[in-house]
């Protein structure tokens, strides 16, 4: 997708996206067989649910269709939340993983597994489990010695209401 289009796609549907209290996290343009596929990626810090993302979908489509952003060729629309193996880059990211266990792929090299504890302005607190029996530990890390960071898939966590229960 040219970085123009991108921009426009943006400027059209930023607007939207923040009058229903979302975050527009990406814009994917790709190929579908003769068809292009169109991707907005919404997020929010109480995450999305499918009719929201319906009903964005139904917004984006006739926005869409009153602009030429699109030009001329079919394309297909897809409005979804970001999977669970979404990357983490922005500050508002880590925010919203508050609580979770995410593989950190540090910067010097090697990597780190922590569930994140507090998120501040300058990094992160983090919980590193234990390993054999041994306590958890707490440990700092500042953004800028992250490389890459993803969020790990806990089978058997317990959802943060059971913990308030």
């Amino acid at each position: 997708m040219s970085t123009t289009q991108s921009d426009r796609l943006r400027g059209l549907l930023e607007p939207l996206v923040a009058a229903r209290g979302l975050d527009l996290e990406d814009i994917e343009m790709s190929k579908a067989g003769k068809r292009r596929m169109l991707r907005i990626i919404v997020d929010s810090d109480e995450g999305v649910e499918l009719d929201a993302c319906a009903e964005l979908s139904r917004e984006v489509s006739d926005k869409l269709d009153e602009s030429d952003v699109m030009g001329e060729d079919e394309y297909v629309l897809e409005v979804s939340s970001p999977g669970a193996d979404r990357p983490l880059s922005e500050h508002r990211h880590y925010v919203r993983a508050t609580g979770r266990l995410v593989k950190f792929q540090l910067a010097e090299g090697g990597e780190l597994i922590a569930r994140i504890l507090d998120v501040d302005d300058e990094g992160m607190d983090l919980e590193v489990p234990g390993v054999k029996g041994r306590k958890a530990t707490a440990r700092r890390i500042a953004f800028s010695d992250i490389a890459k960071a993803r969020v790990e898939i806990e089978f058997n966590r317990k959802d943060k209401k059971e913990e308030e229960a």
